[in-house]
């Protein structure tokens, strides 16, 4: 699965990946920062976690936070949030919708 793919991906099928193609077209370009600052936060994580990123995992919480009503502590508390986590199957397969 290519990082763009995991990035939009808006549930699973099995093991097909089910993504937003036309959030993919708009906004596969920008960075996981830029994807937070323009509301997308979901992607934004996904995209610090599909690069393990750990340091931009935490400025997107802050983002986040700052942008809130609710608030979270931690990097764990935005995967349970948005349901991330780091793709375990490198053979998953993309249904683009």
């Amino acid at each position: 699965m290519q990082r763009e793919d995991f990035i939009f991906t808006i549930g699973y099928q099995g093991n097909t990946a089910l993504v937003d193609s036309q959030a993919k077209k708009r906004y596969s370009r920008l960075s996981a920062t830029e994807l937070a600052k323009q509301g997308l936060f979901k992607a934004a994580f996904s995209s610090a976690v599909f690069d393990q990123n750990v340091a931009e995992m935490e400025e997107i919480l802050k983002l986040y936070n700052s942008s809130s009503e609710r608030k979270y502590s931690s990097v764990e508390d935005l995967k349970r949030l948005f349901g991330v986590y780091p793709l375990m199957d490198p053979d998953t397969k993309v249904k683009m919708l």
